[in-house]
């Protein structure tokens, strides 16, 4: 992995990219979950709220939305090398809760070009 990929920065970076352009989340009032697994891994939180975001690390609250994947594979679909649809079809991804809250924040994640942040 190295120390290029960081998941307290790529998700701020998150926070930040969604927050500039809260056009995208508007409308979804949901936490999402990221459970990360590998040497890096952790868990975080997108608090999306009227169009406000706030990313967190950790399960202060209960999810709507819970994605569980590794650090190498969630960094491939932030970048685009596997959507998540293959990832989940292909047992890389797992969802607990809504499905559909995955499938939208997959297509708002495709919108920016993230490989300038990792």
């Amino acid at each position: 992995m190295g120390e290029e990929f960081n998941l307290d920065k790529v998700f701020s970076m998150i926070e930040r990219v969604l927050g500039e352009n809260p056009k995208s989340v508007q409308g979804i009032n949901a936490i999402y979950q990221y459970d990360l697994s590998g040497d890096d891994g952790a868990t975080f939180q997108l608090h999306l709220t009227e169009g406000r975001v706030k990313a967190e690390k950790g399960a202060p609250a209960e999810a709507d939305c819970i994605l569980q994947m590794s650090v190498r594979d969630f960094k491939d679909m932030l970048l685009g090398n596997i959507s998540g649809t293959a990832a989940f079809m292909s047992g890389k991804l797992k969802i607990k809760g809504n499905i559909g809250l995955a499938m939208k924040m997959e297509k708002i994640l495709r919108q920016y070009d993230v490989s300038q942040y990792i």
